[in-house]
């Protein structure tokens, strides 16, 4: 399932610092993250899909990279983030 114009901006909406914020890396951590979950829900289906597997590991990265700095720049902002994703760590 691909991301749709209505969830992007339903998720700029709600992880967002200001209207129309797609940059912050708040919001760009959740569309990752539902990149991320809905590859996840393709590999119940189709388990030996390996060239979508090798994708799914570089948007594991590039969150985690992402996830990276915002701990750097400001701790409760990462703090939020995880909770608000329900992520681990």
């Amino acid at each position: 399932m691909s991301l749709t114009n209505e969830k992007k901006q339903e998720i700029v909406a709600k992880y967002g610092t200001k209207p129309g914020d797609t940059g912050s890396p708040e919001v760009q951590i959740a569309i990752w993250t539902y990149r991320i979950n809905a590859l996840i829900e393709h590999f119940n289906v189709h388990q030996k899909d390996l060239h979508s597997r090798q994708g799914l590991m570089k948007m594991v990265s590039r969150r985690r990279h992402l996830l990276d700095h915002l701990k750097k720049t400001s701790e409760e902002r990462y703090q939020a983030i995880i909770q608000k994703l329900d992520l681990r760590k």
